[in-house]
């Protein structure tokens, strides 16, 4: 049986378009960016020339984007500098962010001795607006709202618009982990009132290993990582050359078939969705799930019983790729701190099941079977 990936929020299949592009850079264009010979200066110019591409698919000027090793280093970069360089001295996220901020956040507040708030959620898992200015209303130092624009586990979007003009209003610093809608959304940076923003290539079907980092040009921060001057001096190490072509690559390939893939992917979401109410007792959903929400992303929750706590388990031998919001097969209950916070209900154990443009219907109905079968 062929294995069947609805893990896509966690990575992307690779485009066989994408790696063609990087293949000259794994073998005769191997020159080092940083020398001065032809064979350098042709690799500066591929990942000079996937900036200027990347920069115009996100409607952003080609020196606010920087190329990292991911979305995790991204993050940190944004939360560290706002803090060490911008004068930030109150954070302000939420507690469903992803690890790479809430652990950064975490770890920067405690180094810096500076205060964290944490906006409260609805029961449905979006941002509370209303709370969200009250916080920056009465925070008597400069701010950093650190909020993702879509969750990973459950899918929801934020209208960081009307987040990030709030920002504006009480000149607070705005980032946003957009790890999850770079490449699935269209992004138009010149209009969006953001200081900066994240991406990571094995996203949207590119290689890992690379990330995006976006610095508003307003904003002037100090490097992360300390050596030679790669990056215009913000990210010394020699350059992930083929990564950073892969990335600009997926990229394009995402936005160019952006409307047929969403309206594939959704069909997918919404069939899996029906299937799931007709045919398993007791199923529910979490987020936002036809309102605001990723079109790849839907968060189901089980009833729990001995068959359900080893659900992840049994597709797994099934060859059925998801991911929890409860550790199942770990024998840990930890669970997901995302649901945690939104819909906590011990007799539940959810799954998150995502979707790319290889997925289809036929898929569906096996792992409708399986699960019929499993529960």
């Amino acid at each position: 049986m062929n294995r069947i990936f609805f893990d896509n929020a966690a990575t992307t299949s690779m485009d066989n378009e994408v790696l063609q592009t990087m293949m000259p850079f794994l073998t005769e264009k191997f020159g080092n960016p940083s020398s001065i010979y032809s064979y350098g200066r042709e690799t500066k110019m591929a990942i000079e020339s996937a900036r200027k591409n990347v920069a115009k698919i996100l409607n952003a000027h080609p020196a606010e984007i920087f190329f990292t090793s991911g979305g995790t280093e991204s993050n940190n970069t944004a939360i560290t500098a706002s803090v060490r360089d911008l004068g930030c001295k109150h954070i302000i996220t939420s507690q469903i962010e992803h690890h790479a901020v809430t652990h950064a956040v975490e770890h920067i507040a405690k180094q810096f001795q500076i205060k964290v708030s944490y906006v409260n959620l609805k029961p449905n898992g979006h941002i509370d607006i209303v709370h969200l200015e009250k916080l920056l209303i009465e925070s008597k130092e400069k701010a950093l709202v650190s909020l993702m624009h879509a969750n990973n586990e459950i899918g929801n979007i934020m209208d960081w618009h009307i987040v990030g003009n709030i920002c504006k209003k009480y000149n607070a610093i705005f980032h946003s982990d957009t790890v999850q809608t770079v490449g699935h959304f269209p992004i138009d940076l010149r209009n969006t009132p953001v200081h900066f923003i994240t991406g990571a290539a094995h996203k949207f079907h590119g290689p890992k290993g690379v990330g995006l980092l976006y610095i508003n040009e307003n904003v002037r921060i100090n490097p992360f990582i300390f050596g030679g001057g790669q990056e215009r001096n913000m990210r010394a190490g020699t350059e992930n050359l083929y990564g950073i072509v892969g990335f600009s690559k997926a990229l394009e390939l995402a936005t160019k078939n952006h409307d047929a893939d969403k309206n594939h992917i959704l069909e997918v979401k919404k069939y899996f969705y029906d299937q799931l109410k007709l045919n398993i007792k007791g199923v529910d959903f979490n987020g936002d799930v036809w309102g605001q929400c990723l079109y790849t992303v839907l968060s189901v929750s089980f009833p729990k019983t001995e068959k359900s706590e080893m659900l992840l388990f049994n597709l797994d031998i099934n060859n059925i790729c998801a991911s929890g919001g409860s550790a199942c097969a770990s024998g840990t209950e930890a669970g997901s701190h995302v649901i945690r916070v939104i819909n906590y209900n011990p007799n539940q154990i959810t799954v998150r099941f995502s979707f790319c443009k290889h997925n289809n219907k036929e898929e569906v109905d096996v792992v409708i079977q399986k699960l019929k079968e499993v529960l």
